[in-house]
């Protein structure tokens, strides 16, 4: 593998490589087991719901206004997008059929 000199220092640094540039080799890390309490912590259907609405509270809903401001804008970004494409599409359909008619 060809790498450059700070590569090499640097991945020596990391373990990666050797001092000749080889790979080396990966140690394996024993797999934590699971403990068997880590499922009873789990949170029930109702708490869920609970911390749910407490988190929608916090969120800053748009006023009525800025709703229908932004659905304007994207529906008018929508319709100059879409006639954007369909103008191409036409263009380069013309374009196509000009150059295989000749």
């Amino acid at each position: 593998m060809a790498m450059n000199r700070e590569t090499k220092r640097m991945l020596q640094r990391q373990g990666q490589v050797t001092e000749d540039g080889a790979p080396a080799r990966e140690r394996r890390r024993p797999q934590p087991t699971p403990r068997p309490e880590a499922r009873a912590k789990r949170t029930g259907p109702r708490e869920f719901l609970q911390e749910v609405r407490a988190e929608l509270r916090k969120v800053a809903w748009p006023t009525k206004s800025e709703t229908i401001n932004y659905s304007i804008i994207v529906f008018v970004a929508v319709v100059v997008l879409t006639a954007f494409v369909g103008a191409l599409d036409y263009v380069f359909g013309e374009f196509i059929l000009k150059l295989y008619n000749q």
